[in-house]
């Protein structure tokens, strides 16, 4: 399977997914400019120079902005879908959250809080789903939104779709969320997106990170 393993670490866990061909990890450790550079230039390794359709200069920066956009309040994994000829097509966070001593929501509890944006508003009529993965119980939800523009001059419309994964055994919710802005990928970007989250486990992890049980 053309895929490769990526994971980010709370706690005693690990959540890890099989990233496809087109995703591109875009975690930062410390989210400052130099660390994106470096990150985004490794990454243009895996595109093909034949296939591209857009310049070294224009990719690289592209890289940069969201990789310095996606970590800018400290997700537990970052990542962006390109094609191959360089055009990112949507935006990929995990979150997880859980309030010491206050019992987990439930995926119905948790629902308005997926549709609740802080620059942003549902546009009609969200879609909600609550489904057995994997990796534990969760609610699906997609819709479109408009955003604000910065400075509050005029707005956009972008899609998304938000994951709440509860896995068992552990106090903390799991959020997935991909954003989109061109609706004639949608139906390119909700496969992509299913297909990736179908893959998410936990994996026990020790304190350097290690699989506990993996003989690597």
């Amino acid at each position: 399977m053309n895929a490769h393993e990526v994971g980010s670490s709370v706690g005693d866990y690990e959540t890890r997914f099989d990233f496809q061909s087109g995703w591109i990890d875009l975690t930062l450790d410390n989210g400052v400019h130099a660390e994106a550079l470096g990150l985004a230039g490794a990454a243009m390794e895996r595109f093909n120079p034949l296939e591209r359709t857009v310049s070294d200069r224009d990719l690289l920066n592209d890289l940069v902005d969201r990789a310095l956009f996606l970590n800018s309040d400290q997700p537990d994994l970052a990542a962006a879908y390109y094609t191959p000829g360089g055009i990112g097509l949507a935006d990929l966070r995990v979150d997880s959250y859980a309030d010491e001593g206050v019992p987990r929501p439930s995926p119905a509890e948790m629902t308005p809080l997926l549709l609740d944006w802080s620059n942003a508003k549902v546009v009609g009529d969200p879609e909600v789903r609550y489904l057995d993965l994997e990796a534990g119980p969760a609610v699906r939800v997609q819709a479109i939104l408009k955003v604000k523009r910065m400075l509050g001059f005029g707005s956009q419309l972008t899609e998304f779709i938000k994951y709440a994964v509860f896995p068992p055994d552990v106090r903390y919710v799991v959020v997935v969320t991909v954003t989109w802005r061109s609706m004639a990928e949608s139906d390119e970007v909700v496969r992509l997106t299913d297909d990736l989250v179908s893959t998410m486990r936990q994996v026990p992890v020790g304190a350097e990170g290690n699989e506990l049980g993996s003989t690597d």
